[in-house]
């Protein structure tokens, strides 16, 4: 009888582990603030060292603002050029809002290389993040 159980058991751990793989958490961090783009940058990294890697995690992080002339390919200094590349590379979507761009007169070539631009604004794709079931998180 308890190996029967220990085997349905067994069965039923072999059937619902890979289901449970297949989700990963979603997750969309929001910022705005040029004060707390090292900060929210590191965020990321410890969310994603700490959920065990970049397999187990969805995340995008959308930016707007003042923030957005951090990212531009020239302004940018090394420890934020590097950590971005890093995030890109576990899979991290980093959106720029178009009319952050547009405000400061910036075009996305001139931003770092792989940013994405939230064409109807940060606030919208962040909402329609949100939508598709992704947790929102401004640090």
């Amino acid at each position: 009888m308890l190996k029967t159980r220990l085997l349905a058991l067994l069965f039923t751990l072999m059937v619902a582990l890979p289901a449970f793989a297949a989700d990963k958490a979603k997750v969309v961090y929001h910022l705005s603030d040029p004060d707390k783009a090292a900060f929210v940058l590191n965020n990321i990294r410890n969310h994603i060292d700490g959920v065990g890697g970049p397999a187990n995690v969805k995340i995008v992080l959308v930016m707007h603002g003042p923030v957005v002339k951090s990212f531009t390919d020239i302004d940018a200094v090394d420890k934020t050029r590097n950590a971005v590349k890093k995030l890109q590379d576990d899979g991290v979507e980093v959106d720029v809002c178009a009319n952050s761009l547009k405000s400061f007169d910036l075009a996305l070539d001139e931003m770092l290389p792989g940013l994405v631009e939230a064409t109807h604004g940060g606030v919208v794709r962040i909402a329609e993040l949100q939508g598709e079931g992704y947790v929102y998180i401004r640090p």
